[in-house]
């Protein structure tokens, strides 16, 4: 596979029809793409649990107020143990992967605790669990019509409401995705 064919910091937006309840109506943000597979981060699916209570559970001692309140988001049905920290560009962590110039994903407890001080990145998402792709997967799921793609930018990724994500993503295509058909096609 060519590299131009990848798909790595791009949102995928999942088309209408989209039958599988993890991705119906949600934006994932595709951290890593190659030719062994693809690892996403769903960015519009908060949780019920907040910061907060993650601090607690990693015995983190007077976390810093403002960050406590952050919701922590479903990343995607993939390890829903495992943390993920979407985040800007101003710290590298011990685990780090750069997904563009202006995004990074950190998978490592040392972004978390820098977070929990308040001397943690200015733009975070923080996630339980991923998006997986196995090799080739994502390309036959791209081919099916199950996403629209757009690049991403870090206005969507951090500061766009999570509720008005799927929406505003197509829109930067000019589509208005409530308006299609929940049926795929090829012309």
């Amino acid at each position: 596979m060519q590299s131009d064919a990848w798909y790595t910091n791009q949102l995928l937006i999942a088309m209408p029809g989209m039958a599988d309840p993890n991705f119906s109506t949600t934006v994932t943000l595709i951290c890593e793409h190659n030719d062994e597979g693809a690892l996403g981060i769903v960015i519009n699916r908060p949780t019920t649990l907040k910061l907060a209570g993650l601090f607690e559970q990693l015995s983190v001692d007077n976390p810093d107020p403002k960050a406590a309140e952050n919701p922590v988001l479903a990343g995607g049905p993939v390890g829903p143990e495992r943390g993920f920290v979407l985040h800007g560009p101003e710290h590298d962590y011990e685990n780090t992967l750069a997904v563009s110039d202006d995004i990074r994903l950190t998978l490592s407890r040392d972004v978390i605790d820098a977070m929990a001080t308040g001397d943690g990145p200015l733009r975070t998402l923080v996630a339980l669990g991923y998006a997986g792709w196995e090799a080739g997967q994502l390309e036959n799921e791209m081919l099916a019509n199950s996403w629209l793609n757009v690049p991403a930018t870090p206005e969507l990724v951090f500061e766009t409401p999570f509720a008005e994500r799927w929406d505003l993503a197509a829109r930067t295509l000019g589509i208005d995705i409530a308006c299609m058909s929940p049926d795929a096609g090829h012309a």
